[in-house]
């Protein structure tokens, strides 16, 4: 399988990740996707680096207002008195009550990130922005003819909003792949297999029906974003019934977690998109530093697998999994599962 990955992402290391009242450097570190490529590529896979595809297909998800802010923050951060070395927000707008877009950036910092884990550093658009050239690239070599492309983003994007940064991410790399694979295809499905909710693609296709969205993830009435990712929460207007979640309890497995699976790939199939994205989370694996769910080292494959036997024209765009001795075995094997179905 075709590989896209950017070594532009290296720059961006976040020290700054504040959990449970502690400030700690961020899980979202550089040698995760160091350990992804190296695995990728002692398994074979042919690595490209993306073209620069121009400010269009992020601009076709995020806001300009948003991009503006994400591209200057740091740099405008810097002139603060007493400010620190990354963008960290420190005030929030109240949920459901009037406000107005603040002047001061300490305030834009509130809006557009939703909490501490997606501080911003000198390196940051440049990586975010790399990261999306990766997806827009897998998803112009499978319109081109390619069955399947995995793109290696980092940062990863999943819950990133159309105005707002979240939970280590800053571009939607899966909604932009989506909104990509529009060009040709009239639905495009987005299946996310991260152990977190998808709640930034959730919120980008809330009110769409042009792009099935589909989270299989941990409860998160036990595990982060909390808010979003429950099981009644279905879209609104025309995009009512077009966004389903499937929470798991906390230490599902293989075999339950491919029950469920089958369940949402009967939602697939019944909405018949041309194409597919699987946000490709690795962090539902039973050693993965957070532990919600137990997924296996094999499992991957057999999750992969099932998921091929769709028959779509596929982009894979990296999420989460994070450091640990069994990452990159684990995407080794989910290449390897889905490479399988012929």
């Amino acid at each position: 399988m075709k590989i896209v990955h950017s070594d532009q992402h290296q720059g961006h290391d976040p020290q700054q990740f504040i959990v449970r009242g502690r400030l700690k450097r961020s899980n979202e570190q550089p040698e995760r996707a160091t350990r992804l490529l190296t695995a990728a590529q002692g398994a074979g896979h042919t690595v490209l680096a993306p073209d620069d595809h121009g400010p269009g297909p992020r601009a076709a998800i995020h806001t300009p207002q948003y991009l503006h802010f994400l591209e200057t923050a740091w740099e405008r951060w810097q002139q603060l008195e007493n400010a620190s070395d990354e963008v960290m927000p420190n005030v929030y707008p109240f949920p459901g009550q009037p406000f107005t877009y603040p002047e001061h950036l300490v305030g834009q910092a509130g809006y557009h990130m939703g909490d501490n884990a997606c501080s911003i550093g000198r390196h940051t658009w440049q990586a975010a922005t790399a990261a999306a050239h990766s997806a827009t690239h897998a998803a112009e070599l499978v319109l081109a003819g390619e069955r399947a492309v995995y793109a290696l983003c980092r940062p990863p994007g999943h819950h990133a909003y159309t105005d707002r940064a979240n939970g280590f991410c800053y571009l939607n790399n899966s909604a932009i792949a989506a909104q990509h694979l529009r060009q040709r295809h009239a639905r495009v499905a987005v299946l996310d297999i991260d152990v977190h909710h998808g709640n930034g693609t959730q919120g980008i296709f809330w009110r769409r029906k042009d792009v099935l969205t589909l989270s299989l993830h941990a409860d998160p009435h036990v595990c982060t974003p909390y808010f979003t990712g429950h099981a009644h929460e279905h879209g609104e207007g025309e995009g009512l019934g077009y966004n389903i979640n499937l929470p798991l309890p906390r230490g599902t497995g293989d075999e339950g977690y491919l029950q469920t699976l089958h369940q949402a790939l009967t939602h697939v199939r019944a909405y018949a998109p041309g194409a597919l994205v699987l946000a490709l989370g690795l962090d539902a694996h039973e050693h993965d530093p957070y532990r919600m769910l137990a997924v296996s080292t094999p499992g991957f494959a057999r999750i992969t697998a099932e998921i091929a036997r769709l028959g779509l024209p596929t982009v894979l765009v990296q999420e989460g999994g994070y450091l640990g001795d069994d990452l990159g075995p684990n995407l080794v094997s989910a290449l390897r599962g889905f490479e399988s179905v012929a």
